[in-house]
């Protein structure tokens, strides 16, 4: 999927006719506009405007040869300040003026692209967006940010009939092929012959066009730093046999949200050309209903040679993840970072904006979280308590699929997964929502990004 372009929002500065772009913080106004002149603060009394944050207000200056747009925003809003404007201000191009309050000029654009975006697949906009004319150095730098953030949600919003296994691992391959990057796909019982039991099992009552898959790019030199992204991608889930309420299943096309930040976190890296090897994993399958579904209380032995006994279809994802992480472990990387819409659990105890991150090294937590917010992008980290091991026995196989209580499902389902990583090997968990349940500046609603900014500081730190 080729995602919504930014440069419909965001231009290189070559406009002499842009409207210039007064920023004005209402906690600054009456510097600001004692700055532009008696005519701006006439307008703005008449017009009952103080800098209130999303109003606009367009002025004439006393000579009536230029025009300015008033735009109130509140800087404390850092990455979001000026999210809300491209779709409140009337069409047209835009360029910050220095008369206003001073932001970031990268921060800035970056905001204003992410304000900018909306799904239009099946729906036209009801009128473009502004546009902002930045120069070529703020351009290059958030370019690939934006369209990443742009691909993520793209991604997550399309339904299930345009995103199933085969159009996820479609993208995967279409970003091997915009880098240069080897392709390889495994699919239905070719995940059987190659060992990937349990990626085979969640989906394998799916219908024959959307038979479950691995799919895998790899690029870059055998001896550079090793890194491997995992992205759960359960392109839909009904919950199996262990069947999701109606409520429960409305929105599970997001399901492969994970996955989706694998893909784009790989093109951010890709593009950066940092000097690493990269692998990117996505095990793209539907969890569906049918004579075939696996059934709670089988007993799979996955790629490692556990043997899990399935106690809830519903607890899939981490089925998918395991064979996947498994196949990581082999290639010895330096670092493993999975992502995944894995818990409602983590949603319960740190809402729908934070991320839970779960790592093995304190180190590179703590380096994700300087990460998180240095980029406005916040992380969470919860603990790896091995203590609740125990409920994840079961009396007859190595590890059951799911806690037997329902306390700490997103430790447990953690916990689930770091049985499939070698101690020696560095690995961080990310638990997603990947969603905006409602419409906020910067944030529209439906898919989400979220962690990639925090993720590309962290690597560019690490390997740049």
């Amino acid at each position: 999927m080729t995602p919504t372009p930014i440069d419909a929002w965001i231009r290189p500065d070559e406009s002499v006719s842009a409207i210039p772009l007064v920023l004005v913080d209402s906690s600054e106004f009456e510097a600001t506009v004692a700055s532009l002149g008696d005519a701006v603060r006439r307008a703005c009394v008449a017009n009952g405007f103080r800098g209130e944050n999303g109003r606009t207000l367009g002025v004439t200056l006393a000579d009536g040869e230029e025009s300015i747009m008033l735009a109130g925003c509140n800087r404390r809003d850092g990455l979001f300040a000026l999210a809300s404007l491209p779709v409140r201000l009337p069409e047209g191009d835009y360029r910050l003026d220095p008369r206003g309050i001073a932001l970031e000029p990268a921060q800035a654009a970056l905001g204003w692209a992410l304000g900018a975006y909306r799904y239009t697949r099946y729906r036209k906009p009801t009128r473009p967006a502004a546009r902002l004319l930045v120069d070529q150095d703020v351009r290059a730098r958030i370019g690939s940010q934006a369209e990443a953030a742009y691909l993520t949600r793209d991604l997550i919003n399309a339904p299930t009939q345009d995103m199933g296994p085969a159009e996820l691992a479609a993208a995967v391959r279409a970003l091997a092929e915009r880098h240069a990057a080897n392709y390889r796909e495994w699919v239905g019982d070719t995940l059987l012959e190659d060992n990937f039991p349990t990626i085979h099992a969640v989906g394998r009552a799916a219908a024959n066009d959307r038979q479950p898959r691995l799919a895998m790019l790899s690029h870059g030199a055998d001896d550079a730093p090793h890194v491997v992204l995992v992205g759960k991608g359960v392109c839909f889930d009904t919950g199996g046999l262990d069947l999701k309420t109606a409520d429960g299943m409305r929105w599970m096309k997001k399901d492969m949200g994970g996955a989706a930040h694998a893909i784009a976190l790989a093109g951010l890296l890709l593009d950066a050309r940092l000097p690493i090897r990269l692998t990117l994993l996505i095990p793209a399958v539907e969890n569906a209903v049918a004579g075939n579904a696996f059934r709670p209380g089988e007993v799979i032995r996955t790629r490692a040679g556990l043997s899990v006994e399935i106690d809830n279809t519903d607890a899939e994802g981490r089925l998918v993840l395991c064979d996947a992480l498994a196949y990581a472990s082999e290639l010895k990387p330096d670092l493993i970072l999975d992502f995944a819409t894995l818990t409602g659990a983590a949603r319960v105890a740190l809402g729908a904006d934070l991320p839970a991150l779960f790592c093995n090294r304190d180190e590179i937590a703590e380096a994700l979280l300087a990460a998180g917010t240095k980029t406005q992008d916040p992380l969470w980290r919860m603990p790896l308590w091995r203590p609740y091991l125990t409920m994840l026995d079961s009396y007859m196989a190595d590890l059951a699929n799911s806690g037997s209580s329902r306390h700490a499902g997103a430790i447990i389902a953690a916990l689930f997964l770091e049985r499939f990583v070698p101690e020696s090997t560095a690995w961080c968990h990310l638990d997603v929502y990947s969603w905006n349940d409602t419409e906020r500046p910067g944030r529209p609603r439906g898919g989400e990004a979220q962690g990639l900014r925090a993720y590309l500081e962290f690597l560019r730190l690490r390997y740049g």
